[in-house]
């Protein structure tokens, strides 16, 4: 530990004044950049570009980047960005409006030297994309926005592929150009789907990714265009990298004039998580481990173990209704027909202790087992979860449900091997 020399008092009070004038003019520039400027009409010299901060590892909300708008007139002391990114963290209910995907965010408005400090803190690039819309064009974009910043208009409903912060720049933008925009990659394949788009976001976050992909469904694999893509922001920069833009005397122009990186991210060692800690290798060790213990339970000492049963499919039931819900609740149809429904099976609760009790009889604990097997096997099939995780862990259970298919015979009562 080092000692410090303590700073006298007039370094103190300097120091307290800097931060005190600092946050006094930053208020100021917050609320001269809410204050709606419907009215105001733009100089020629005005510009208009598009801003695009590089995914993060700060929280899950930033492994996907963001997109603004950015509106510059010098003559007119302007400089506002647009972003379609705000929430409310102290929303009444913000936890289940999460889930349900009804949390409202908002456009708001702000200088672009307010926020670039945050990013820059945490190492994610900034670039801007300077657009050759015409002044009517640049004109037409600033009163949509600014009307679109208006209380009674700010807020609206966020989906996370089909409506979000890059898919409301883009849409904003698009409608400005009208006609004149071609983005020539607007309706070629990608060859990847919603969820393949994700996934490549989040390989340094393997739980993340793990939980995502579990709670959203089939239409996730929908395959995606140009057009859909652009619900991430690097594929807004890069699909708008690759427009034009039809001038009012019919030439044709690139709809990007120039590009220039106002941040440059430093690369840095890929983190990743520690090998056993990786979801793979946890689900492996722990299929291993009960797959040794079943057979030598089973071969050994004769015995099929009912806690065994309670505790994985009690999980895999509790994880079930949980992704259950999140299909009933949702309204975007992200999360609809889940096929890791099939071996998450919501009524393993309570159907598990039906079919285990020590009153079951050997028909009623095959027929329940013969049915189970069957249904992980599809969604074995069926699954599209990045990893090992949707073979690994089914067909752990898979193993409990061998072991538990009795011979039936009428009559028959619960074998003396059930522990």
């Amino acid at each position: 530990m080092t000692n410090r020399k303590p700073r006298n008092n007039r370094q103190n009070r300097g120091w307290y004044y800097s931060l005190l004038m600092m946050l006094l003019i930053g208020f100021g520039q917050s609320a001269v950049a809410q204050t709606s400027l419907m009215g105001l009409k733009l100089s020629p010299s005005s510009q208009v570009s598009l801003i695009t901060y590089g995914p993060g590892n700060d929280d899950i909300s930033s492994s996907f980047g963001h997109t603004e708008i950015r509106i510059v007139d010098p003559t007119l002391g302007l400089d506002r960005d647009y972003s379609y990114g705000g929430f409310d963290y102290r929303a009444d209910y913000f936890i289940i409006k999460f889930l349900r995907g009804t949390l409202p965010y908002y456009l708001s408005v702000h200088n672009l030297y307010q926020v670039m400090w945050y990013y820059q803190q945490n190492n994610r690039s900034i670039r801007e994309q300077l657009l050759n819309l015409s002044l009517t064009q640049r004109q037409e974009l600033f009163m949509a926005l600014e009307k679109n910043s208006l209380p009674e208009n700010r807020e609206y409903r966020y989906k996370f592929y089909y409506d979000n912060c890059a898919t409301r720049p883009r849409d904003m933008i698009v409608q400005a150009c009208g006609d004149s925009l071609t983005i020539p990659t607007r309706n070629v394949k990608t060859g990847k789907s919603y969820r393949n788009l994700m996934n490549d976001y989040l390989g340094e976050q393997p739980w993340y990714q793990l939980g995502m992909n579990l709670a959203i469904g089939k239409a996730a694999d929908e395959q995606t265009d140009g057009w859909l893509a652009m619900y991430l922001p690097n594929e807004v920069h890069d699909q708008f990298a690759k427009s034009t833009l039809r001038q009012a005397n019919g030439q044709v122009l690139p709809l990007v004039r120039s590009e220039q990186t106002l941040f440059a991210g430093q690369k840095g060692f890929r983190k990743q998580v520690p090998f056993l800690l990786d979801p793979d290798v946890v689900f492996t060790i722990l299929g291993v481990v009960i797959a040794v213990f079943t057979i030598r339970r089973y071969m050994v000492a004769g015995k099929v173990d009912r806690w065994l049963d309670l505790v994985l499919f009690g999980v895999a039931g509790l994880w079930g209704w949980l992704g259950f819900v999140m299909w009933l609740i949702r309204d975007d149809g992200v999360t609809a027909w889940n096929p890791t429904l099939l071996y998450l099976l919501p009524f393993h609760l309570p159907l598990i202790f039906w079919a285990t009790r020590a009153s079951a009889t050997a028909r009623r604990r095959t027929t329940y087992f013969s049915v189970v097997s069957i249904l992980i096997l599809l969604g074995i099939f069926l699954s599209r979860i990045p990893g090992g995780f949707d073979v690994i862990f089914p067909l752990t259970l898979l193993i409990r449900c061998i072991v538990n298919i009795q011979m039936v015979r009428r009559g028959y009562h619960t074998p003396a091997k059930l522990a």
